[in-house]
């Protein structure tokens, strides 16, 4: 598949992702591709986040691809049964630096706030159900948000492919990722490997 081919929903994770972020790039530069905007970057509520996630990919008119960094990987875990009941749902989701939200006590401050802090936000516990989708996880060895045994765990839970980019931080502006050329080979890689039609339900692993 192409990226001409999908629609190609950029999911941002908490606080979104800045203008010299590499979603923002992939998003200003990929033609198919748009934000799924939330109303609450800060302050998330994960029932939210999930039903604009499965509203986007509802009103898409080509196969959708998700893009997701951070808390939005998780986001995308959390929809994933609702996405599996759209008519036509996502082909596949590429999720970079998964946010670990059971253990959002040991993240750093970001935009000033704390996770968590002001109110239950409902994306723990990281949600233990394969993906009805192909998916693969890119994972950091030194991820302030997600120890690299985490993200292993993740990716073993939710039936993804896991690649291991080594020390690279959360893969953002603060890391140096605003051009990311060696994610976008990946993405191109992993579109390739995509069929453009639906694919049959996983088996969902013993909690």
């Amino acid at each position: 598949m192409k990226t001409s081919e999908a629609d190609i929903l950029i999911i941002p994770g908490w606080s979104s992702s800045g203008a010299d972020h590499w979603q923002t790039r992939w998003e200003n530069n990929l033609k198919t591709a748009r934000r799924v905007e939330q109303h609450d970057w800060v302050r998330p509520d994960k029932d939210a986040w999930v039903a604009r996630i499965v509203e986007a990919a509802a009103q898409s008119v080509r196969p959708v691809v998700l893009v997701a960094h951070s808390l939005g990987a998780v986001a995308v875990a959390h929809a994933g049964a609702k996405l599996a009941r759209l008519p036509a749902r996502p082909v596949g989701a590429f999720l970079v630096a998964p946010a670990d939200v059971d253990n959002a006590h040991a993240w750093p401050v970001t935009a000033g706030e704390m996770f968590g802090a002001t109110q239950e936000t409902g994306f723990a516990p990281a949600p233990k159900s394969i993906l009805p989708f192909p998916s693969v996880l890119v994972a950091s060895s030194n991820d302030p948000y997600c120890s690299l045994d985490r993200a292993r765990h993740l990716a073993t839970t939710w039936g993804s492919a896991v690649i291991e980019s080594g020390a690279v931080g959360h893969i953002n502006i603060a890391s140096g990722h605003g051009p990311w050329p060696d994610g976008l080979l990946a993405f191109g890689i992993f579109l390739q490997r995509l069929s453009p039609a639906p694919v049959p339900l996983k088996r969902t692993p013993d909690a």
